[in-house]
């Protein structure tokens, strides 16, 4: 029967992420794999307490089909919370849609924008998420080269000026990048490039998304204002997620942006999945208008903050001294991406991990174009410290195995 599958099921790959995941649980195994959040900086107690009474005193509610729109409480809290910790106005409910987490955004972005022949830009590396969903619909990327303080805009302007001189500037749909601690790069993106991409996006009349997981896990240096308070909602549309910060079992996203988008992407996951749960809307809702959430991941940040530096330190320890060799040095979110010489296959190298029981995901993931093989992604949030320090040593014996093997060391 495979023959009558669709063009899009066919050009479906499996999730790399979602095949480590089944074997973390190995014993022994230590995973630098997925962005899995540390379960013990979940507010358990406190979202017990809110679900037992919401599920007695709101089960008219909490265990009926919602609005595909969002619970209107939770969307009442999040704008004010957006006014409140970013100084974004303006926003009303018809401005928010609680999606099935951030993916379930992602995809519907790709449902409404995206046609066999669209044109978008995304970072090289690219978040995987992103990347899956996008190309199902649409081959036609323009790849934004990563720096040190977010993606290359002069590649984007140089792109756009080329693809508006072939008369096709109309086909451009959206330029995605990721604002704040990029997945995998590590990055963040500088107030003035930010500045620079509205400006750009402007001129071009182009969409921006921005995607912003990690925002409020910041561990060092000065908040940066979101690229969406600078253009607002008729230039960029904004993704946000509970996952990272209160607990990703929840599956809630946030897209905020113009409501003629918003309406387009409520009609598209009415074909999808209906509505969002209930239930996990409203324990949302009332832990916000009952906590401050980001005072209350105050313990998180500097949990990880530990554990990004304690990651550091062992990269330092055991590839400081090796030539060609380097990382991104992250000021918050979950990864550091890691870059090895020219000809190693972090890919290949997997199955050497496996059998040292050390996890990462290879660089190829995050790529369109089967590149960035020589890199990896690794994540410092999940293992204690003392797997840091043994994950980093087992990490270093299978690059240098590989590396000997292959004659490159």
């Amino acid at each position: 029967m495979t023959e009558k599958f669709s063009k899009i099921a066919l050009r479906m790959k499996s999730n790399i992420i979602r095949e480590l995941l089944k074997v973390t649980s190995n014993p022994g195994m230590i995973s630098f794999g997925g962005g899995v959040p540390d379960p013990d900086t979940f507010p358990r107690s406190e979202m017990a307490e809110i679900s037992k009474e919401i599920l007695e005193k709101e089960y008219k509610f909490t265990l009926q089909y919602g609005q595909t729109e969002g619970d209107p409480i939770l969307r009442e809290e999040y704008i004010s919370l957006l006014n409140r910790e970013y100084g974004i106005e303006g926003l009303n409910i018809d401005n928010l849609l609680v999606t099935v987490g951030s993916q379930s955004a992602l995809d519907l972005v790709s449902k409404i924008f995206l046609d066999d022949d669209s044109i978008y830009f995304v970072s090289k590396p690219v978040y995987l998420g992103a990347a899956s969903a996008f190309s199902l619909r649409s081959n036609g990327y323009v790849y934004m080269t990563l720096q040190e303080d977010g993606v290359d805009l002069d590649i984007v302007e140089d792109k756009l000026k080329e693809i508006e001189t072939r008369g096709e500037l109309d086909k451009v749909k959206f330029i995605y990048t990721i604002s704040n601690f990029h997945n995998p790069g590590g990055v963040t993106m500088s107030y003035e490039k930010r500045k620079r991409l509205v400006e750009i996006a402007e001129k071009y009349d182009v969409l921006i998304v921005e995607d912003d997981p990690y925002g409020d896990l910041r561990y060092e240096g000065e908040a940066i204002d979101p690229i969406f308070k600078i253009g607002g909602q008729e230039r960029v549309l904004l993704l946000r997620t509970f996952s990272k910060i209160l607990s990703p079992g929840l599956r809630l996203g946030i897209v905020i942006g113009n409501k003629n988008i918003i309406r387009k992407m409520v009609m598209a996951k009415q074909a999808s999945d209906l509505c969002t749960p209930s239930l996990t809307q409203r324990i949302a809702a009332r832990y916000l208008q009952r906590h401050n959430l980001l005072a209350q991941i105050k313990p998180t940040i500097a949990l990880y903050r530990e554990k990004k530096d304690l990651m550091l330190t062992e990269l330092d320890r055991n590839f400081g001294d090796m030539n060609g060799f380097y990382w991104t040095k992250p000021e918050g979110g979950l990864f550091i991406w890691f870059t090895l010489p020219e000809g190693f296959d972090t890919g290949e190298m997997l199955e050497l991990g496996k059998a040292e029981n050390i996890l990462f995901v290879p660089g190829q993931a995050f790529s369109l174009d089967n590149t960035c093989q020589n890199s990896m992604r690794l994540s410092f949030c999940l293992p204690p410290k003392e797997d840091i320090i043994e994950g980093v040593k087992r990490l270093k014996k299978v690059i240098v195995e590989y590396g000997k093997e292959k004659k490159l060391l």
